[in-house]
Parts: C-alpha cells; structure tokens; sequence
C-alpha cells in the first residue's frame, strides 16, 4: 500500500505514524503451525502507517496502491470488524475453502478496518481520523505484509488515542488482525513483526511462545533474498490444503514434520555459534533438506523447484520462505544462501528482483515526527 500525501488542510492535530518492519522465515514454515519451531527474521523492508485528526466526522481511508479511497464512520469500521469476527469462528470451527472465502470477502480495505475495529475493542471513545498506510513490502510474496499493515494500524490508532497496552495484549490483538486474514496462522508474523531481530518461535496448543535469538552477525551475511512474484494462491488456501494432506497420511506427514523440527533447531544451533560463523556445509544441508521437505508437501510449484535445483548446481541452496504456492511458476519470497558472495548466480537468479535489506531489524515503533528516513 502506498499512502496519499496527507492534506494539512484536511486535519487538525499532529499525525502518529508507527513503521512495522517485515519478516522473513529462514526456516520451519507450515511446520509452525503443527507445534513445530520456526526461525524468523524482521526484514528491513518497511511499512508505515499514520493516523491523524481530521476535522470532519468518520474514518477516512487513502490507501492509494489499492487504488482504494473511502470515508465510512467508526460505527460501520466496527460493524465490519465484528461480522469478520463472527465468519472467522465459524471458519475455524469448519476451515474449509468456502468458510475462508466467506471470511475474506472482497472489501479492498479489509485488513485495515479490521484493524481499526479490533483496536476500537480496546478505546474507551475514538475521534474522527485519517489513516494512511504506504509500503515497501510486496504484497502476498511471504514478507508478512498483512501483520505489517496490522501491528502498524491498530499500534498507530492506539497511539492516536493516547491509549497504552501491554505487550502481551498488543500481540493478542495483532494476532486477531492475522487470523481475519490468514485463518489459522501460527502467530509467528505478528510476533517477529513486533519484537524485531531474530526469533524463536513455536506454538503450544492455542499459544506461541516466542523469545529472541542472538544471531553471529556473519552467520547472517551469505543469505539473499528474492522474489519470485506473487503465488497463485492465498496464504490462507495453501495452510488449508496442507491441513488436508496432513489429514490424508497422518503417519508420514508427522514424519516429515519431525524432520523439518530438527532441521530448524540445528539451523538455529549454527547461526547462534558466537564466535565463528558456522560451517557452510552444514547450513547448506540444512536448507536443502528442509527445502525438500517443503516440496514433498506439495507447496513449491514446479518451476520454483527447478530454479532451486539450478542455484544448487552452483553450489549454493535455497528454499522457499512462506506458505510457498500450489500452482504456477511463482512461490513468493526465495531464501538463497551462498557461502563465496561472487558465486555466478545471476544467470540462474537475473530474472527476479532481490530485496537487499539487512535482516534481524528492530520491531515495529513509532516514527518520529519530521523523520524522513523511510524516503
């Protein structure tokens, strides 16, 4: 999303803007969702968002790369919110592919009156605003682009309004927000988003528990990062079809995700070595395997599984960072590690764009007025 330049004539006040970074998996997608572990950067691409007073009545929302501008009121936002809570419980008692879509609807501007309305949950009274939102962050590619646009809009309301929550209860509603979303996430995006730096996740029953990762910073250095565009399919339909698999052969699947377990804890025992970065050899095994994994889940189209086996040719690994795809020839955010950083990758990788950002940033805070570094 890319906001509007704001009209000073249009508000009263002084703007609150909160960036929330993005996130990155460096291993144990899907396997998070099972009680598994995942290994999880914020990413230095950002997202701001910013509400100010406005001096007419009602919400007014300016989401320009949605093409996407309305004025409705906090009556409808929470209105609107309630209703998706609603076909959200309905989904997660029945998750099939009807009761998602149901859920999701086609409102352009879902995800940010769901934010509005949850965070409205927690205000006592709320005021006439204005909220934008602008991004750097691709939509629907395994950035986490929707707990940015949640954690960022609920904490930049909540800062509006003057109103302070615990970061127990802040991550509660973040993790509302996902679900209205995504369905059944595991909770690790809204997490990494708010905490910042590398974390350790995992889910216990209906819970995540999470906890920051002290990272060799040239641990971190031989891995890039590109995109190979946005999958066919949502985040939401993919968790889904896997639930299905899973359901399907339960034996082997819990096999699988045995493997894909000890692949992420051995991942995160390397890049945590403090004084040496670790054994290449290893780390390009680890995501190898674990990548393999991933493919005998069904979620990496064809194509991306041959890009992967050409960049191994070249004595490098790579695997999808995300929910990946079913169908297609795009997988959203490819994790690419090399340990010679003049390998001659780039007539395997020249056709997809690469994030060049630094990985393990600071969470989501709030911006400074006049800070202009985003620009």
């Amino acid at each position: 999303m890319d906001a509007a330049t704001d009209d000073a004539t249009d508000a009263t006040g002084n703007a609150v803007t909160v960036r929330a970074p993005g996130k990155l998996i460096l291993m144990g997608e899907h396997a998070v969702v099972y009680e598994r572990p995942a290994l999880v950067t914020a990413l230095g691409l950002w997202l701001d968002a910013t509400i100010r007073p406005h001096a007419a009545e009602g919400v007014h929302l300016n989401l320009h790369a949605l093409d996407h501008q309305e004025t409705t009121s906090w009556a409808a936002v929470r209105a609107y919110s309630e209703a998706v809570r609603e076909r959200w419980e309905a989904y997660a008692a029945n998750p099939t592919a009807v009761a998602y879509a149901r859920m999701r609807g086609e409102d352009p501007a879902h995800l940010v009156k769901v934010a509005l309305g949850e965070a409205a949950r927690h205000l006592s009274d709320t005021m006439p605003v204005q909220v934008s939102v602008r991004s750097e962050q691709p939509i629907g590619a395994g950035f986490g682009s929707s707990a940015a646009v949640g954690v960022a809009v609920a904490q930049a309301c909540f800062a509006a309004h003057h109103t302070r929550l615990s970061d127990e209860t802040l991550y509660d509603v973040a993790l509302a927000i996902e679900r209205r979303q995504h369905g059944l996430p595991s909770g690790v995006d809204p997490a990494t988003v708010l905490r910042g730096g590398v974390v350790w996740a995992e889910r216990n029953g209906d819970g995540l528990a999470w906890h920051p990762v002290e990272t060799n910073r040239e641990a971190l250095a031989p891995f890039r990062i590109f995109d190979t565009g946005t999958p066919r399919e949502a985040t939401g339909t993919v968790v889904d079809a896997v639930r299905h698999r899973r359901a399907e052969a339960p034996a082997a699947f819990e096999a699988l995700l045995d493997r894909m377990d000890d692949r992420t804890r051995a991942l995160r025992r390397a890049l945590a070595t403090p004084d040496a970065p670790p054994n290449p050899d290893t780390v390009r095994y680890l995501i190898h395997d674990f990548e393999a994994s991933l493919e005998a889940m069904g979620v990496v189209p064809a194509p991306v599984q041959a890009l992967i086996r050409a960049i191994e040719n070249k004595g490098g690994a790579a695997k999808i960072s995300g929910a990946g795809a079913l169908t297609g020839s795009s997988a959203g955010s490819l994790l690419v590690y090399h340990p010679d950083p003049h390998a001659a990758l780039w007539d395997v990788l020249h056709d997809l764009p690469e994030i060049n950002v630094p990985l393990g940033v600071a969470g989501a805070h709030e911006r400074p007025l006049h800070d202009e570094s985003y620009r």
